[in-house]
C-alpha cells in the first residue's frame, strides 16, 4: 500500500518539478492517450528547444563565472589599495607625532635599523655605485661586469666545503658542517672523546692528501679530478639556459630610433612632429591613409 504524500511535502514540490511533471503528462497525451507517436517535425522541435536551453545555461554560467573572477580581482585590488592607504596613514602619524615632540622623522626610523644592517645597506649602495655605469666600453668590461653580477647570485655549498675542511684540518666528520661557524667548531671540538662513526679522525695520510686537494698552489699535480654532483651540473644548465633565453629575448630600444617611417630631417623636426601627432593624429590618420592609398580627393 502506497502512502498518499502529506500537504507539507506537497508544498515542498518547486515549481521547476511541476513544470517538468506538466511536460511529462503532455508527452504522455500525446504519446499515450492520443496513440499517436511523435512526427520528425515535432522531435526536431523538440531537440532545438532542448539545444536553446543548453546555449542559454551555457553562456549563462561562462557570465556568472566571468562575474565572479572579476569580483576576486576587484576585491584583491581593494585590499591592495587599503593596505597601501593604511600603510601611508600610518607614517603620517608616526611624524605628525614627531613633529609634535620636535623630533626627526628620518632619525627616530634609522634608530629600527642594526648596525649589521646600516653596514650592509651602505655596501650595497657603494657596490652600486661602482657598477653605475651601463655604457658599453670593450668585451672586457662587458664580461666583468656579468661576471660580477652573476658571483652576486652565486650561493656556495657551504656544506661539502666544511666536509674537505675536516679531513684537510684532521677534524671528525660533522665538526665544522653541524656548528655552523668555523671558529666555534674549532674550539668545541674534542679531541679526546672516544672515537665513533662520527667521530672517526682521518690519518696523517688521509690529512696530507685532503689538504694537498683542498688548497692547491701552483706546484700541485692534481687537475681535473673534481667530480660534482648531479644537482651542481643542474644548476649550472639550468643558468645557462637562463642566460640565453634572456639573450634571445633582448631586443635594444636605440635612443632616436621610432617605429614607422622617418618623417622628420633633425632631432628638432622629430620631437615637433610628434608632440603634433599627440594632438592631430586621430584627425588626420583617415586623410594621410587616403593619401597613402592614393583616393584622396
Amino acid at each position: 500500500m502506497i502512502d498518499s504524500p502529506t500537504p507539507e511535502e506537497d508544498e515542498e514540490v518547486s515549481e521547476d518539478d511541476s513544470v517538468g511533471i506538466q511536460e511529462q503528462n503532455q508527452d504522455g497525451d500525446r504519446n499515450g492517450n492520443n496513440g499517436k507517436a511523435m512526427t520528425m517535425e515535432e522531435r526536431k522541435a523538440k531537440m532545438q528547444q532542448l539545444r536553446a536551453k543548453m546555449r542559454s545555461s551555457a553562456l549563462a554560467n561562462r557570465a556568472s563565472v566571468i562575474e565572479e573572477s572579476a569580483k576576486s580581482k576587484s576585491a584583491a585590488r581593494d585590499l591592495v589599495r587599503l593596505e597601501k592607504q593604511r600603510r601611508l596613514a600610518e607614517t603620517l602619524r608616526l611624524r605628525a607625532d614627531a613633529e609634535e615632540r620636535g623630533e626627526d622623522v628620518e632619525r627616530q626610523k634609522n634608530w629600527e635599523w642594526t648596525i649589521e644592517e646600516n653596514e650592509e645597506w651602505e655596501k650595497k649602495l657603494a657596490r652600486k655605485a661602482r657598477r653605475a655605469d651601463f655604457e658599453f666600453h670593450d668585451d672586457a668590461h662587458a664580461a666583468r661586469r656579468k661576471y660580477k653580477k652573476d658571483v652576486d647570485k652565486f650561493k656556495p655549498d657551504l656544506e661539502t666545503y666544511n666536509r674537505q675542511k675536516e679531513a684537510a684540518m684532521g677534524l671528525a666528520p660533522g665538526t665544522l658542517s653541524q656548528s655552523g661557524t668555523s671558529a666555534f667548531s674549532l674550539t668545541s671540538f674534542d679531541p679526546t672523546q672516544e672515537s665513533s662513526s662520527s667521530q672517526m679522525v682521518p690519518t696523517a695520510h688521509q690529512q696530507q692528501v685532503a689538504a694537498e686537494s683542498l688548497y692547491r698552489d701552483a706546484n700541485s699535480l692534481l687537475y681535473a679530478d673534481n667530480k660534482p654532483s648531479d644537482e651542481a651540473i643542474d644548476r649550472v644548465i639550468g643558468k645557462i639556459n637562463q642566460d640565453l633565453d634572456k639573450r634571445r629575448k633582448f631586443s635594444r630600444k636605440r635612443a632616436n630610433e621610432d617605429s614607422g617611417d622617418i618623417t622628420y630631417i633633425n632631432e628638432k623636426n622629430r620631437i615637433f612632429n610628434k608632440k603634433i601627432a599627440r594632438y592631430f593624429d586621430k584627425y588626420t590618420a583617415e586623410i594621410r591613409a587616403s593619401f597613402e592609398r592614393g583616393t584622396a580627393l
